[in-house]
């Protein structure tokens, strides 16, 4: 073949590769949702920090970008964001579903308590489990929990948490209300945490939570940061 033949030949080989390997990566790109911090709070459907706890932005310069502060002070049980809003308004979240979240996280001691939930809709009678899915920082390790119905509580993995140092988070749920959903817990890239044959949908259904949760326990303070919060269909899009 002449030298200009192969020539043109290679280049379109080449950017049919190119092609093939676009139409690939953006196939798998599906993120739902950017809640950075640089948006300010309304990433989130609502706020739920009692006074005079507060919900801040802020940004050190440290490499995390802007970060939202989850400030919970002493006389006060809680300080967290609630759910997922999109250009289009709260997400609706559906059953038979696979969601991932990814964040960054560090906390001002070792004991923040519940820093996730995958809370259940309705109050009180009007669901089965309360939050299928929990995630504490208590005695420096960050805990996972599946929650079944009964308020059941099936430890599903634990790992070290340094207080005051930043920790990348991704946590994957297939939503499932017969029983059969899946969860995959991942810290600083290792899975510490995984449970299969889960109820993962409640009556009402479910959203997530961030922040600092200590229940009834309002004597103790605490600070939650996060940042880079993302929503997406697999583990690379929140990664």
């Amino acid at each position: 073949m002449h030298r200009n033949a192969l020539r043109a030949y290679a280049t379109a080989a080449a950017a049919i590769g190119c092609a093939i390997t676009f139409c690939v990566s953006t196939a798998h790109a599906a993120v739902i949702w950017d809640g950075d911090a640089s948006q300010g709070t309304d990433v989130f459907a609502t706020t739920l920090c009692d006074s005079p706890g507060s919900v801040t932005t802020g940004n050190w310069n440290d490499g995390h970008g802007t970060f939202f502060k989850f400030n919970k002070p002493i006389g006060t049980p809680r300080c967290e964001g609630h759910s997922v809003r999109t250009s289009a308004g709260e997400y609706t979240f559906k059953n038979n579903s696979t969601y991932w979240f990814g964040w960054d996280s560090m906390t001002k001691t070792g004991n923040a308590q519940t820093v996730f939930q995958w809370k259940s809709n309705g109050t009180n009678d009007q669901h089965s489990q309360n939050y299928p899915v929990l995630m504490k920082v208590e005695d420096g390790q960050l805990k996972a929990w599946y929650v079944a119905p009964g308020e059941t509580w099936v430890p599903i993995g634990s790992t070290p948490w340094t207080e005051g140092a930043w920790h990348s988070v991704q946590l994957g749920i297939t939503t499932d209300s017969a029983g059969q959903g899946t969860l995959s817990v991942y810290k600083d890239g290792n899975r510490f945490a995984s449970r299969t044959g889960a109820r993962t949908w409640d009556d009402l259904g479910n959203k997530p939570r961030w922040g600092t949760y200590f229940g009834t326990d309002t004597s103790t303070a605490s600070i939650n940061w996060v940042a880079g919060l993302k929503m997406g269909t697999s583990r690379e899009d929140v990664d």
